[in-house]
């Protein structure tokens, strides 16, 4: 307990110090660019690597430390580049590796590191390593690259187990043998383009060796490794009569899942910190695992493993002050327990964007699967205004930060993409019972007017951008000190300026009544009102607030105070 003395309103509970290490993945706020959805340079409607170099300086701006880059590699793009062809080389569509040395050099010029998308647990159909398997058939050292089984039956005309994709149907795919007759089946986690590494075979390890050489040598800072916690696969690969995804149901706990998780994943990241480390002591690893409950998560990032891990708990907590100061307890304990920064984030590429999301009922509040036409409608006004507090208030956390391209913006998801235009797999691998991820991958606006909003020279856009963006584009935001940008911009500044990243919490338990979360962090006091009724504001200078605010803070809102 610190003592009420030094702040005046009355007594703090503490349940995290500050941190006496001084790494920058620490204390980092990390932007998300999405490649083919930041800026088109070349006109095509696909965004690409120099449309991102030539926009670099205004995410410098924001005052983050890093980007991360979605995939941007060789891929037949049948699911927007995580389904690679060639892990060392850049897909055309996104322009060559030349383009790459000169965004990561711009990068560095603006005091940005680079971290880059790493898809270790499945590659395409089309890669040369999987199509040297089709090639050589049953028992060969080419498929023992891969996960191929007999099926079962009398015919093997049964998959060999009952796991189901992430993006609907089996995860089993039957193959025609080389002599045209119906053959062995090969497992697919994701869509039946995208064949799953067998982790088994040392020969796939050192492959993935060489691929973080290679991006190490170009320069790169680090990697978020996409679901890292899949490679490795049980023995047998037994039966699975719970959720695909691994989450937890009803008599099928995820840490039983057979899919993920596996003790002998530790081994594979153990060796990768290794090899991160001959290129300095600042490379990371940030770990996509979305398993529960936070202490099995916080495994990913015990010492000797990742450096980080996606806090998922957090992004999916409802807007409500019981659990959300629930999740920010139990993530602090168990991530402080292993010595490891926890990470916050409310968006990503994969989810329903939080302006969205919190402008729905309690009741409707949507999952990764996203929304559509048909579905339940958010109070566009209400989201983004809830928005706003949610991330004013992230950003006054301990931790690092991750942000989504357009968050900044208050961007939500677009509704209204017809049928023909959608191109997440997942829609169309369930007949559009699953609307899919294409809400929150729209292509960002840039410019109130113009072509495309600003994204493409030739008003070509991959997503249907909805009429919603003039008034949402960087260019109307840039120069109004009351939106969602200069709100990021601020909060970012602030955050450096007083290392809330790197500092401390305690619960201000006295102000933290009537649907309100209060908590200290250094001089900071950072205060949510997730009540129904204004409350009033303790002594202090307002520094930044989510809503113009008086003598009280109203219900919806957030303010951090320096006292």
């Amino acid at each position: 307990m610190l003592s009420s003395t030094a702040v005046g309103f009355g007594p703090l509970t503490e349940v995290h110090a500050a941190s006496a290490s001084r790494e920058w993945w620490r204390s980092a706020a990390i932007y998300q660019i999405y490649p083919r959805s930041f800026r088109d340079a070349n006109g095509d409607g696909v965004g690409d690597l120099p449309g991102i170099t030539g926009e670099l300086h205004q995410i410098a701006e924001l005052g983050v430390d890093a980007i991360w880059l979605s995939p941007f590699y060789a891929s037949p793009q049948r699911d927007a580049g995580y389904d690679v062809s060639d892990y060392c080389d850049v897909d055309p569509l996104f322009g060559t590796l030349e383009d790459f040395d000169a965004l990561s050099t711009a990068a560095r010029s603006l005091g940005l590191r680079v971290i880059v998308d790493l898809v270790p647990n499945h590659c395409s159909s089309e890669h040369a390593l999987f199509q040297a398997a089709l090639a050589a058939g049953p028992g060969s050292a080419e498929r023992d690259m891969f996960l191929f089984r007999n099926g079962r039956g009398e015919h093997g005309e049964f998959p060999p187990n009952n796991w189901e994709s992430h993006f609907g149907g089996p995860a089993w795919t039957r193959v025609t043998e080389p002599d045209g007759t119906p053959g062995q089946w090969y497992a697919h986690l994701f869509d039946s383009t995208q064949p799953d590494f067998n982790w088994d075979n040392p020969a796939v390890a050192a492959e993935f060796e060489r691929i973080l050489r290679f991006w190490l040598e170009r320069g790169v800072d680090g990697f978020r490794v996409d679901v890292a916690h899949s490679l490795v696969k049980a023995a047998g690969l037994p039966d699975w009569g719970g959720r695909a995804d691994g989450a937890s149901s009803p008599g099928f706990p995820g840490h039983l899942a057979p899919m993920f998780g596996q003790p002998g994943l530790k081994g594979v990241y153990r060796r990768w910190r290794e090899v991160l480390a001959e290129y300095g002591a600042d490379k990371i690893l940030c770990a996509e695992a979305n398993v529960d409950p936070l202490p099995r998560m916080a495994e990913w990032v015990a010492p000797g493993q990742q450096h980080q891990a996606f806090n998922f708990r957090y992004l999916s907590a409802p807007f409500a002050p019981e659990p959300l100061r629930g999740v920010i307890d139990e993530s602090l304990s168990a991530f402080d327990a292993v010595g490891a920064p926890t990470t916050w984030v409310l968006s990503n590429h994969d989810v329903v964007r939080h302006a969205t999301r919190l402008g729905l009922t309690e009741g409707d509040l949507a999952s990764g699967d996203g929304i559509g036409a048909g579905g339940p409608t958010p109070d566009v006004t209400l989201g983004r205004a809830r928005a706003r507090a949610a991330s004013l208030f992230m950003l006054g956390l301990p931790g690092s930060a991750y942000l989504y391209q357009g968050e900044e913006l208050g961007l939500v998801d677009n509704l209204d993409i017809a049928p023909h235009e959608r191109q997440d797999p997942t829609f169309h691998r369930t007949g559009g019972e699953r609307v899919g991820r294409d809400g929150c991958r729209v292509p960002l606006p840039w410019t109130s007017s113009g072509p495309a909003y600003g994204f493409s020279p030739s008003g070509a856009s991959w997503l249907p951008q909805p009429g919603l963006w003039a008034e949402l584009a960087r260019d109307a935001q840039a120069a109004d000190p009351a939106s969602h940008l200069s709100l990021y911009r601020e909060a970012l500044g602030l955050r450096r300026e007083h290392d809330l990243g790197a500092g401390s919490l305690a619960w201000a338990d006295e102000l933290s009544v009537g649907g309100v979360l209060a908590f200290v962090n250094g001089t900071i006091l950072v205060m949510l009102n997730l009540g129904c009724t204004p409350v009033e504001l303790p002594p202090g200078e307002v520094l930044a607030s989510s809503a113009p605010v008086g003598n009280a803070l109203g219900p919806g809102e957030a303010v951090w105070l320096r006292f």
